[in-house]
């Protein structure tokens, strides 16, 4: 429901039974929508059973895979609508919302209709045994049934399309509850799918969305889906790992980072130093894959930190109807306030500011310059806590192998960089790296790849989002054996006798003896092998 420009101050007044759209550059509420009742959400659920069912039962693969083109070319046809909803919404500027949420979905889509169909079908299982050669086995991928996405507000778009899409072509139904900070990002998703809802498209209530908070998303869980795919905090994520435990559901969390970028005394200096900048400051820092930790060899690290904080006094703060804005504000003041205590923390410690770690109010409520911070250490929480804001944070170190240890003393374990002009060298030390992903001689784009998996360990979560494994994450695999000899009985089954473990015995040496005569022995054994395989007194 939309409602007139609001401020912010005056959105105090919240409305019950309401999520509100605000633009975090100006603190205008854009819209309100209704919050789902919990009460509603079994038959909510009863709904999208109905849905998946003829979903997957009536729509073979390949039909499914055509249904991901046409979600493609509604993602394309609508993309100036969807870049204006996300800008408005999150703040970021234009030129991100369309490569890191409009392009990334439009490349998920297209990607799965080409490669679904040779992932999903049936797989032959070929077995090394001997003993079981006269076995045909296969791999099936089965939906899951319903399953329940809780989506971030940084990515309001790109997240949750990238695990809506895999869920639908493997031929689930999809509950999705965006983040209660950007609404309307949600409902775009359920108007344009929506709009594929029909005769040969998506059955009536194949994808619902679910609007609330952490009410909505505890009901959401409480009403048993058959996995849930969250993105979000380490505390909420806790929360919502418990409430799946307790009823053994499975889960997909991915719960942020604290990256490291290591900067070798070989790297390119000005690529590397534009990268960290382009790493720590994109969607104001409030990205998983941010550069939350820079580590650069000593003999460099003076000059990296000039070139650094020259590139970020350049930069534009704006908000998005500023087309040449590069910076935008952050989501809400709560996260600015961390970013600032961090900041007030590491000064405290003895870190210098370089630069920047101010408010800008003369811009709107969440304004917050892009720092550049220095001589910081690992007993400041700027280098232990997910900041998820504006600032760059350099610690000189005297090695590379004091760069690895650092970067891996860290309970977040999701992503990183090498920069060093030796590839095979920044090869070596990238699998040295405690980490879902390494980049060598690059930062966090990988996530725009859709070959490449996603996902951490540690506080980082489990479970992978793209890639052939993210596809997985979304299907039932189920192994269907099928014996090619099926009139005759097992040399295992009962008729348990002294004789048959003695050649029980001969059998193993057959099959795992380190001399090959002793194997010939077992065989041709006549208490041995054959006995065994051969025997007549089965049950």
């Amino acid at each position: 429901m939309a409602v007139p420009p609001e401020p912010f101050a005056a959105a105090a007044a919240h409305v019950a039974g309401t999520v509100e759209s605000i633009d975090p550059a100006s603190g205008v509420v854009h819209a309100r929508y209704a919050a789902t009742n919990p009460v509603d959400i079994p038959a909510i659920f009863e709904r999208a059973r109905v849905a998946q069912k003829e979903w997957a039962g009536r729509r073979p693969l390949q039909e499914r895979c055509a249904m991901l083109r046409l979600l493609r070319d509604a993602i394309f046809d609508l993309r100036e609508e969807i870049a204006s909803v996300i800008t408005r919404e999150t703040g970021k500027p234009r030129v991100e919302a369309i490569f890191a949420e409009i392009v990334l979905a439009l490349d998920t889509a297209d990607f799965l209709a080409r490669r679904a169909q040779g992932w999903l079908r049936p797989e032959r299982v070929p077995h090394h045994n001997l003993a079981l050669k006269a076995k045909s086995g296969w791999l099936e991928f089965e939906p899951l049934g319903v399953v329940a996405i809780i989506s971030p507000w940084n990515y309001p778009f790109a997240i949750p399309m990238a695990q809506i899409i895999p869920a639908l072509v493997a031929g689930n139904a999809v509950l999705l509850k965006p983040s209660e900070l950007t609404p309307a990002t949600g409902a775009l998703i359920s108007d344009m799918v929506d709009k594929l809802t029909g005769a040969s498209k998506f059955p009536p209530n194949l994808v619902q969305i679910l609007q609330g908070a952490g009410d909505t998303g505890a009901a959401l869980i409480d009403a048993s889906p058959d996995k849930v795919f969250f993105t979000g905090s380490v505390a909420t994520g806790q929360r919502i790992a418990e409430a799946c435990g307790r009823k053994l559901i499975p889960s997909v969390l991915e719960l942020g980072g604290k990256d490291a970028m290591i900067v070798l005394g070989d790297a390119g200096l000005d690529i590397a130093s534009s990268a960290a900048v382009w790493g720590s400051f994109t969607n104001c820092g409030q990205a998983c894959l941010s550069v939350e930790r820079i580590y650069v060899e000593r003999a460099v690290a003076e000059r990296f930190t000039a070139l650094c904080a020259q590139k970020t006094a350049k930069l534009r703060l704006g908000p998005p109807s500023d087309a040449d804005a590069e910076v935008g504000p952050m989501i809400r003041p709560r996260q600015l306030e961390k970013v600032e205590e961090h900041l007030r923390d590491a000064v405290s410690g003895g870190a210098k500011i370089l630069l920047g770690g101010h408010r800008r109010p003369d811009l709107g409520p969440n304004f917050l310059e892009p720092a550049v911070i220095a001589n910081v250490d690992h007993s400041m929480k700027i280098m232990r806590e997910e900041t998820f804001g504006p600032v760059l944070a350099i610690q000189a170190v005297d090695s590379a192998d004091e760069a690895i240890a650092l970067a891996n003393d860290s309970p977040f374990a999701l992503s990183g960089s090498i920069w060093t002009a030796d590839a095979p060298r920044g090869r070596e030390l990238a699998s040295r790296l405690r980490a879902g992903s390494v980049m060598v001689n690059d930062v966090a784009s990988y996530y725009g790849i859709s070959e490449a998996p996603h996902g951490g360990r540690g506080a980082s979560g489990w479970g992978r989002a793209h890639s052939r494994f993210g596809l997985l994450e979304t299907v039932h695999t189920k192994y269907v054996d099928v014996d090619r000899l099926p009139h005759i009985a097992k040399a295992w089954w009962f008729g348990y006798t002294s004789e048959l473990a003695f050649a029980a015995d001969r059998f193993v040496d057959f099959l795992f003896a380190r001399d090959w005569r002793r194997r010939v022995s077992a065989l041709t054994s006549r208490r041995g092998a054959r006995r065994l395989i051969f025997r007549r007194d089965r049950i």
